[in-house]
């Protein structure tokens, strides 16, 4: 809480009062935050302005309300046809890109994040999903296209839900809200075939910012075809840049009105759960509770992932006390929601030891990804979790591709290669980009059945190529309850088996090597041509080291192996850092590794080398 300002008090307050005032046509009524709004006075960002609304007040109204009505902020008092919204221009849209996502920042709250995704802009990124999903689907004017919508457990979600709900509906789309749900389940909407659900819908957006901090949010979109890539998403944004500028007080009435009359809710995310249930009952023989007996522990960080121990894990049979974080917070009061994070790792570890369950299971936010603990405390994430994955796969399908991202480990190709007898084909970081490969693949003819990240983005042919961190866990739970419906026990040592002879390094770090674009060095250049200049310098240093050689196939950096281990510093996908992630058998071997890399780079002037600096010791 302590980079909350007075401004989160008041969206949230205004939130209250504005449901509160819509419940009544009477003057009275219509004053009620009148005597409250004198009180909520502005405070400078990341100071926090209590005023008379008490710390408890905050707390409560803070917490996700499935019932809010969000004020829209229109001006009242312009023109018909005057423009009401402040004028922004295509670049100010096009900052909203994150790779195939839209993410921005949605609260007021964080010293120097001002916020760029707001009600109007979101509802012209709905309006321009509309246009280009309509354009897609060669739709002509006697088809009803049909949109769902569905959003994780931030403070934002309810606001944003219904601005870009108003800007499909305007555009004369079916709305279909789930409330909470995951990501996986949104675009599971666009290929369950249950018109009592409403389903197939044409097209699905989720509401997410991933493990972001509170004030951020943003949008995933899909259609039966898999998830929207970049050029789709930068399309999307340009034509929402030209509708948000057109907008008029006239239009954004006639929005909502239209949108009152026309949202459909349904609860699919009981649909989706239900299939996850029926996958581990088919692989354990149809067995009713195939995972009775087993205690597994869910830490979903309060993000969108407490469903799984109800409404999946007890359906089977699975003991789930001492689960925790289920309840949906916006706010992340314990953890940050993220497989990676060290804190939620020791925190889902913990919680294994503490209650002598067989499994722990841990979620993102929106349940794209997610990683496992076993009795002993041993994780599965990031390298571990591959091997498990890729150990499971390849006994279903002898020989096949595993597709990674660019940071894996060597010890990790080795498993997979010798111990394992299938293929490591080692990509591009982006969970988009290692999907999209994998498809690649098998479009000429090279076999591939899973797709995976180090940061537990995992997805599989045979589910349709969505990266579901649920998915990924039911792939587990199968295998537990399999091998016990074929007389094998050992609760989790089960899994821990199948990464036997896993070869792990003894040291591993991440730095992040810092372009300053304001540098003379860059000349005006971009931080990217600029960072592809660092790389090819390094690149030609190598070829003159004896101990090093640079790895023959290669998609992504400079990768080279030598003292032991391996480096690779390759460009960020979105932002002006070079990261080096480093591997080896020990920490002298590293700095060994690391001092190569500052040798090469060091003579530009423009690259913040303090992190490496550090790490060697100069």
């Amino acid at each position: 809480m302590a980079a909350t300002s007075g401004k989160i008090v008041q969206n949230v307050f205004m939130s209250h009062c504005w449901q509160q005032n819509t419940q009544s046509s009477s003057p009275s009524r219509r004053d009620y935050c009148a005597p409250y709004l004198r009180n909520l006075l502005p405070s400078p960002p990341g100071k926090l302005t209590w005023s008379s609304v008490s710390s408890m007040q905050l707390r409560t109204l803070s917490k996700p309300q499935n019932d809010f009505t969000f004020r829209r902020n229109i001006l009242c008092n312009a023109s018909a046809s005057s423009t009401v919204v402040p004028h922004l221009d295509k670049a100010a849209f096009l900052k909203l890109q994150n790779g195939s996502d839209i993410r921005g920042v949605a609260l007021d709250g964080v010293e120097g994040e001002g916020v760029n995704l707001t009600e109007p802009v979101a509802e012209a990124i709905g309006a321009a999903f509309a246009a280009w999903l309509v354009e897609k689907k060669k739709a002509d004017a006697s088809q009803h296209l049909r949109v769902s919508i569905g959003h994780d457990s931030r403070i934002s979600a309810k606001f944003l839900q219904n601005a870009i709900s108003r800007g499909l509906a305007g555009a004369g789309l079916e709305v279909v809200q789930y409330g909470l749900a995951s990501t996986p389940a949104m675009f599971n909407s666009t290929l369950t075939k249950d018109e009592a659900f409403l389903c197939p819908v044409d097209g699905s957006i989720m509401i997410t910012a991933s493990h972001l901090p509170f004030n951020r949010n943003g949008f995933k979109f899909f259609t039966n075809a898999g998830g929207l890539g970049k050029t789709d998403i930068k399309d999307i944004l340009e034509r929402a840049e030209k509708l948000y500028n057109q907008f008029t007080a006239e239009s954004l009435t006639n929005s909502e009105k239209v949108a009152s009359l026309s949202i459909k809710t349904v609860d699919y995310m009981s649909v989706y759960t239900s299939d996850l249930v029926k996958a581990v009952r088919k692989a354990a023989g149809n067995i009713e509770k195939p995972l009775e007996g087993f205690h597994i522990i869910v830490d979903a960080g309060n993000g969108a992932g407490g469903f799984f121990a109800a409404k999946v894990l007890e359906p089977l049979g699975a003991i789930t006390s001492g689960s925790q974080f289920l309840e949906p917070d916006g706010l992340f009061p314990n953890h940050i929601p993220n497989p990676e994070d060290k804190t939620a790792m020791k925190a889902i570890t913990q919680a294994v030891l503490d209650n002598k369950a067989d499994l722990g299971i841990i979620f993102d936010t929106d349940v794209d990804r997610s990683a496992a603990v076993d009795s002993t405390g041993r994780e599965f994430n990031r390298n571990r979790l591959i091997a498990l994955m890729a150990a499971i796969v390849l006994e279903e399908h002898p020989g096949t591709t595993i597709v990674t991202d660019s940071v894996t480990s060597d010890g990790l190709t080795t498993f997979i290669e010798k111990k394992l007898g299938g293929k490591h084909h080692r990509f591009k970081r982006g969970y988009k980009n290692v999907i999209d490969e994998a498809i690649r693949l098998n479009s000429i003819g090279e076999e591939s059945h899973l797709a995976i990240e180090t940061s537990g983005h995992g997805a599989l042919k045979e589910n349709n190529w969505l990266d579901d961190g649920a998915y990924l866990m039911v792939k587990i739970l199968n295998k537990l309850a399999s091998a016990r419906a074929s007389g094998v026990g050992g609760g989790s040592n089960v899994l821990t088996g199948l990464i036997e002879g896993l070869q792990e390094p003894g040291f591993a770090a991440e730095l992040r090597l810092k372009i300053n674009q304001n540098h003379p060095d860059l000349k005006g250049g971009s931080f990217r041509e600029y960072g592809e200049t660092v790389l090819k310098h390094l690149e030609s240093s190598i070829g003159s080291d004896p101990n090093l050689q640079k790895a023959p196939v290669n998609y992504e950096g400079i990768r080279v192996s030598g003292y032991g281990g391996w480096f690779l510093l390759r460009l960020s996908l979105h932002d002006p850092v070079l990261p080096l992630n480093i591997e080896a058998r020990n920490s002298e071997d590293a700095v060994k590794l690391g001092l190569v890399v500052l040798a090469a780079v060091k003579e530009f002037a423009g690259l913040d080398t303090s992190a490496l600096n550090k790490f060697v010791g100069s």
